[in-house]
């Protein structure tokens, strides 16, 4: 995968770990949906602390990711709902647990519920 991390000064800095863009050519492209933090095996949300659904979240999209054929390298896009955007810091550092620089581009939006009352949803566009 050639990947290339667009960066401006024309545009604001990342506000957390991510990139501005991410450019792959000659690949394949998946779409994932979005994960909350689910136990797998149990469909049942994996704890009530918002820090545990997150990272459960995350292993959920990453074991998707590898079943793709992928690792988090591939992962290019996430897109990140929080129905509290007050914890915007505490994803910032578990995403930067979780991938490494160059980050992914990102999207952050509030809402006002989730499926299962979950309180974090994490999808991704994967690129091999």
């Amino acid at each position: 995968m050639n990947k290339q991390i667009i960066h401006t000064q024309d545009a604001p800095k990342a506000v957390g770990p991510y990139s501005q863009a991410v450019a792959i050519s000659g690949s394949k492209t998946i779409y994932l949906s979005g994960q909350i933090g689910l136990e797998p095996h149990s469909g049942e949300l994996v704890s009530e602390s918002f820090e545990g659904q997150v990272k459960q979240a995350f292993a959920n999209m990453l074991a998707v990711v590898q079943a793709a054929g992928g690792a988090k390298e591939n992962v290019v896009k996430l897109t990140l709902f929080l129905t509290d955007l007050g914890k915007f810091a505490t994803v910032n550092t578990i995403m930067s647990d979780v991938f490494p620089e160059p980050y992914p581009a990102r999207s952050t939006v509030g809402v006002a519920s989730l499926p299962k009352g979950a309180q974090f949803e994490v999808e991704a566009i994967v690129v091999l």
